[in-house]
């Protein structure tokens, strides 16, 4: 997989990619999660500007995973990473998390961080075996808090959220 900075014209099909991938939280009894509705290529065309989505893309260079990243306190935040479910458990989102890493490492910053369901096993679970650890409550910065208050606010908290971390070498 060849890891880049989405094209303009791939936008609409990294919706697809996070719709399809989000299918597997209707499978595991959470369908308020699947029915989310992804960024609109509006917004995903700010974070391509801002340079901070990346796509792996297939031998033909057609994407099938993506990472969206924001900054949030100082430390680059993950704020979406979507595998389409034909090319799940390759390794590809975890391609990505270390590309994002080892950029975030050269440019000086101290962290990765990302919100997630705890329970849900290919989040908190995949998330810790990639580095991350939970934060409690005390560790929160107050980008973090705002971030969570957004999600209850959608009403994500009816399953347990949490907060994490990964600090960068």
């Amino acid at each position: 997989m060849r890891i880049r900075q989405a094209a303009e014209n791939e936008l609409e099909l990294l919706r697809e990619i996070e719709l399809a991938a989000g299918e597997a939280f209707r499978e595991y009894g959470m369908p308020e999660v699947a029915d989310h509705e992804p960024p609109t290529v509006e917004a995903l065309s700010g974070f391509r500007q801002a340079g901070r989505i990346w796509t792996a893309a297939d031998p033909d260079d057609h994407p099938v995973a993506y990472l969206l990243t924001d900054e949030v306190d100082g430390n680059v935040h993950v704020e979406q990473v979507s595998v389409h479910p034909g090319y799940a458990r390759r390794g590809i989102g975890r391609s990505l998390i270390e590309y994002v890493a080892g950029r975030s490492v050269a440019d000086g910053v101290p962290a990765l961080t990302l919100t997630t369901f705890l329970e849900v096993p290919w989040n908190a679970p995949y998330y810790r075996r990639c580095g991350f650890r939970v934060l409690d409550n005390s560790e929160l910065t107050p980008g973090l808090r705002a971030i969570r208050a957004h999600e209850a606010a959608l009403g994500l908290d009816e399953w347990p959220r949490v907060c994490m971390r990964r600090d960068l070498p």
